[in-house]
């Protein structure tokens, strides 16, 4: 009879047990028809949840569900009010896009230096930077991506939101010459002194790890899978190097005043890379303070 009993425990944990995913791994339960949910708002992410090999399509982008059950999309800012998705399987719906309401500064009297390089020194030094860039976004390791959810980065306020159109106008310190600049800002700033920590928002590994990228100074960029990758700035310290694995909370870095920036503060940018295309041009940044919103996972 304890034979018997031995053999059926066996049987089930061999069943039940084989199903269970690694402790620092976030898996999706499979629905039973295709869905798509998210951070539904212009500069959000659309998550689609169906069994691993289905071919999802939001937008007239194509994806295959990975090992997780998603195929995750970002949203782009000027995305329109509804956008479809569809299912290989035959499933289909449209998705409610919240709109943004991203304001336009001008910023006078701006130290030129801190937009564009003009000094030949500084043209050669942002050129390595952009090469390291490039090489790094160019790597895509697979990962769980948003599903687990996002903690804050530092544990201070916001300074700046994700969206605002700034316009410069200054002078330069190194020619001498006036100039003027429009960009759209691309992170989410935070009023942090120099030497606050900085923590991985949610499980990745690290692509790029440098403590002097031109405009960026001291960055670490973290890929957290389906194409997310969180890229952090301006930090007086670097704690992690190429390659590592980290989990969500894990020390990354301290923040700083370094590279092209008027004080101290930490600029979190999330660039979303479509991971069905090798043409990394497509690639878009997203609003971190909207992956913030989703469901946070258990601890990992």
């Amino acid at each position: 009879m304890m034979l018997r009993e031995l053999l059926l425990a066996v049987v089930m944990c061999s069943r039940a047990c084989a199903q269970t995913p690694a402790s620092n791994e976030i898996r999706s339960a499979t629905p039973a028809h295709p869905t798509c949910d998210g951070a539904l708002k212009q500069g959000g992410l659309v998550i689609c949840h169906a069994a691993p090999g289905e071919t999802m399509t939001v937008a007239g982008v194509r994806q295959v569900v990975d090992y997780t059950g998603t195929a995750q999309f970002g949203i782009r800012t000027n995305a329109p009010s509804v956008i479809g998705w569809s299912a290989a399987s035959g499933a289909f719906g449209d998705l409610a896009i919240a709109a943004r309401d991203d304001e336009f500064r001008t910023i006078k009297g701006f130290d030129c230096d801190k937009v564009d390089a003009r000094s030949t020194e500084q043209k050669a030094h942002a050129a390595r930077s952009w090469q390291t860039k490039q090489a790094a976004f160019a790597r895509l390791i697979p990962g769980p991506g948003a599903l687990g959810g996002f903690i804050r980065p530092a544990n201070v306020p916001a300074s700046s939101p994700f969206g605002p159109t700034r316009k410069y106008i200054g002078v330069s310190k190194v020619t001498g010459k006036p100039c003027e600049s429009t960009s759209v800002h691309q992170g989410y700033d935070m009023a942090a002194p120099i030497g606050t920590p900085v923590v991985a928002p949610a499980g990745g590994t690290v692509i790029l790890a440098d403590p002097d990228l031109y405009y960026e100074g001291g960055a670490v960029f973290l890929d957290h899978g389906h194409g997310l990758t969180s890229v952090f700035m301006h930090l007086s310290e670097v704690d992690v190097a190429a390659g590592d694995v980290v989990k969500r909370g894990d020390l990354l870095a301290r923040t700083g005043n370094s590279g092209r920036t008027t004080g101290p503060h930490l600029h979190w940018a999330v660039k979303w890379r479509n991971i069905a295309s090798k043409d990394r041009s497509g690639d878009f940044y997203i609003d971190p303070a909207l992956l913030l919103d989703l469901p946070v996972a258990d601890p990992q």
